[in-house]
């Protein structure tokens, strides 16, 4: 809408400034670059229907307007993901492997996947307050305010929300070396067939999720273990032609892989990273088009 349309100076500048946080919070509410862009676009239209004697913080009326309009879209979305196919997966940021993990935009924008797949746990209030006080480091004071709660029940909020999350909220550090071995263990394993020394780099109890939306073939049901994942890995293998080919990236900040057949994506994997035991205790398989098929081939 926006960078097509010629805008007011004072708006203009607005959307400038502040659109890059605004669709960063969006996506880390509903775990989708696409709705996260349409939530915004259609906050700046609204924006720019406000009288302006009405708003004396930009920043923090815009911060507020995005926070509510995602609570509200995940009430409705919770809806539909009851009846989606298969498991729901968020819609990956990908990047090539040449961007630093501390690139400037890297380390601002990236919230890990994993972190996002857990985030759905959370009921939307809290994906707010989680949202707000780790992104934006608000008070609760200033959480409270923005959602209409008290400081103290913001602080109740947050601390059920960090005790879902807690197994993808340590250990950040030791995650890039293990996801990079992860992803090319598993290039290796499809190149040559031989899942077993992949499959002894996951858990005993991991789970593999596979998301076709109902648009593709996929698992409909998650996958547990280290057998049953090795058996389902093969029988992807067997079902395979030369054409497809694999490359390292980088899906949400850590090592990933794209599956892609001529200009054509296949899948992007991701996982989940368990640093104590040096093994991943989920792998992510994204295959529905709508939330891949956009990516260029890197």
């Amino acid at each position: 809408m926006y960078e097509g349309d010629r805008m007011e100076p004072k708006l203009e500048t607005l959307y400038t400034t502040y659109k890059p946080l605004l669709q960063s919070m969006a996506y880390r509410m509903l775990g989708s670059v696409t709705e996260a862009e349409d939530i915004v676009q259609d906050l700046f239209i609204a924006y720019a229907q406000s009288p302006d004697s009405e708003i004396r913080n930009e920043k923090a009326y815009l911060i507020k307007m995005v926070t509510n309009r995602c609570i509200n879209f995940l009430r409705s979305a919770r809806k539909q993901r009851e009846v989606y196919v298969g498991p729901w997966l968020p819609e990956p940021q990908v990047s090539s492997i040449e961007e630093r993990p501390d690139d400037s935009f890297m380390q601002r924008e990236y919230i890990s996947y994993a972190l996002l797949v857990l985030m759905e746990h959370l009921t939307p209030v809290e994906r707010a307050v989680f949202m707000l006080r780790e992104t934006l480091d608000y008070s609760y004071q200033e959480i409270g305010e923005l959602l209409n709660k008290t400081a103290i029940n913001c602080r109740q909020i947050f601390s059920r929300a960090q005790k879902k999350l807690q197994p993808e909220l340590t250990d950040t550090a030791a995650k890039a070396d293990l996801s990079e071995r992860l992803a090319m263990s598993f290039i290796e394993a499809s190149r040559t067939g031989d899942f077993q020394s992949f499959v002894t780099m996951i858990t005993e109890d991991a789970i593999l999720l596979s998301d076709g939306g109902g648009r593709v073939r996929a698992a409909i049901n998650p996958i547990y273990g280290q057998e049953r994942i090795f058996a389902f890995l093969h029988g992807i293998h067997t079902k395979r032609d030369a054409s497809y080919q694999q490359h390292l990236i980088r899906v949400n900040g850590h090592y990933g892989i794209l599956t892609h057949i001529g200009e054509n994506i296949y899948s992007i994997i991701a996982f989940q990273l368990d640093p104590s035991h040096q093994k991943a205790q989920s792998i992510y398989l994204i295959r529905n088009p709508d939330k891949i098929s956009h990516f260029h081939i890197l």
